[in-house]
């Protein structure tokens, strides 16, 4: 089956359409593409703004409880430090999910390394889901969130290796394109510098040869 669910499926169909329309792109996050190599590149990304959550369980509904969290707080489940009342946040893409477990160094794990290394299942454990914010905010500009459990905080800039690939993303195929982007950065010589996420950029209504799917590994340096 493909990750996440089903109804998180629907929610990032409800996002989008709320938020997009055929003649305005998405904004993503800024990047400099340093190197390619077929599916694969090493970007050099600017400091972002995220809002995320952190949830318990089996990838599944942590994705969809995780999302529904996120979702409400951009939708106006927030107190508005400009104004009275609450704020839309415009969506952005990708929605990114990894796993929360203890940060360890990997030679081999998806959007997770979890305790021991393992790549993405979806057994129980912890995974975090972000939204990034756009960049016409600031930490100091944000509305803040009605739900304590979502957290905006920056993320420093750095080098990543990312593996762009089509289609769903379940899990063996999360964990085949996992594997092929960690073996490649072997070869370069490069150290992951925190477990991988698996980043989602198109609805679900989108035909699944057309989406754009992405493993992404921070390098260390």
């Amino acid at each position: 089956m493909p990750l996440p669910a089903i109804a998180t499926a629907a929610l990032l169909a409800a996002a989008l359409l709320t938020h997009a329309s055929p003649t305005l792109a998405i904004e993503e996050p800024a990047h400099t593409v340093v190197e390619r190599d077929g599916r694969i590149e090493l970007r050099d990304y600017a400091p972002t703004i995220v809002a995320e959550t952190v949830v318990d369980g089996d990838l599944s509904s942590a994705s969809n409880r995780g999302f529904r969290a996120i979702a409400a707080y951009i939708f106006g489940a927030n107190r508005s430090v400009r104004a009275a009342g609450s704020e839309k946040i415009e969506m952005t893409a990708p929605v990114a999910v990894e796993s929360a477990s203890e940060k360890i160094a990997m030679t081999a794990p998806v959007s997770a390394a979890r305790q021991g290394g393992d790549a993405l299942l979806s057994g129980e454990g912890r995974w975090t889901i972000r939204f990034t914010m756009p960049a016409s905010y600031t930490l100091a500009t944000l509305p803040r969130p009605d739900d304590a459990s979502v957290v905006l905080r920056e993320v420093p800039g750095g080098r990543h290796a990312v593996l762009v690939f089509s289609g769903f993303t379940g899990e063996d195929k999360v964990r085949a394109n996992t594997a092929e982007l960690l073996a490649w950065m072997g070869t370069k010589g490069l150290k992951p510098g925190g477990p991988p996420q698996l980043a989602r950029y198109d609805p679900p209504w989108r035909l699944p040869f057309m989406r754009r799917n992405e493993i992404v590994v921070p390098v260390a340096r």
